[in-house]
């Protein structure tokens, strides 16, 4: 396998003198999708925020396509390739479709490539093509999880980091943006990051998966060996006893590098 396209090595971020991740390293390679699972105040969006820009690490390095990028602004980090799209959504409520479109190809200046990718995004989401004047605000859950997405997409991404898509959405929702998702991979090599609680979902997209824990990584591997550990199944894909999966704190097993 060649060099990865985005490398963490040894993160830690803070929010004030709280550590959220704790000497975090991973890897991600061109063309795969890298699932991040975890419990709810594990560190992965805190991850997300910290590579794309939003938040500065205070110790180690994240390299992308062989340069530091750490401390960069997020604007410039989108303009080298990596764009951010959200938990929650946050798309523009009283801008149309087509503008939130539009925003998200702000630092571009090809205005050919823009309208290519603007039709893209339409063909992948043919919903928005069909509201693409309607406010964003108006849309359903669904389709403003959509439209962030696509909006992503517009910023021509090299590596997309995808922040909880399947929040708040019905499984047959989930469905369709998990399936439209794969497409993007398989079609465009979109080289994707994931944070999702959805274990099931995310892991049978997935080609690699780490899971965290209290801001650390504590078990990576392939989605497949992932799949078939005893902890993620107990712990992630099954029914747990009396708030287990809050409380578990994991031990350090082995590892798949």
């Amino acid at each position: 396998m060649s060099d990865p396209i985005l490398k963490i090595r040894n993160i830690e971020s803070f929010y004030g003198p709280i550590m959220a991740i704790r000497g975090v390293s991973l890897d991600v390679h061109q063309g795969r999708i890298v699932s991040i699972l975890g419990a709810n105040g594990a560190g992965k969006t805190t991850l997300m925020k910290t590579i794309s820009g939003v938040m500065d690490p205070e110790k180690g390095q994240i390299i992308f396509e062989g340069l530091e990028i750490q401390g960069r602004e997020p604007h410039k980090i989108v303009h080298d390739g990596i764009v951010h799209v959200p938990e929650g959504r946050e798309v523009f409520p009283l801008m149309t479709v087509e503008e939130n479109l539009a925003l998200g190809a702000f630092t571009r200046s090809d205005s050919h490539g823009i309208e290519r990718d603007r039709e893209m995004v339409f063909d992948y989401f043919p919903i928005l093509k069909e509201r693409r004047n309607q406010e964003a605000g108006t849309l359903s859950g669904g389709q403003q999880q959509m439209l962030a997405i696509g909006r992503g997409l517009m910023g021509k991404p090299k590596v997309m980091l995808l922040d909880e898509p399947s929040l708040g959405l019905s499984p047959l929702l989930v469905k369709e943006i998990f399936t439209i998702l794969k497409r993007l991979n398989d079609e465009q090599n979109m080289t994707m990051m994931l944070v999702e609680q959805n274990a099931s979902a995310a892991l049978e997209l997935a080609h690699d998966g780490y899971v965290m824990e209290v801001g650390r990584i504590v078990m990576d591997g392939t989605a497949d060996e992932l799949m078939k550990s005893e902890d993620i199944q107990n712990f992630y894909l099954g029914v747990q006893e009396d708030g287990a999966r809050e409380q578990r704190r994991w031990k350090r097993k082995k590892t798949w590098r």
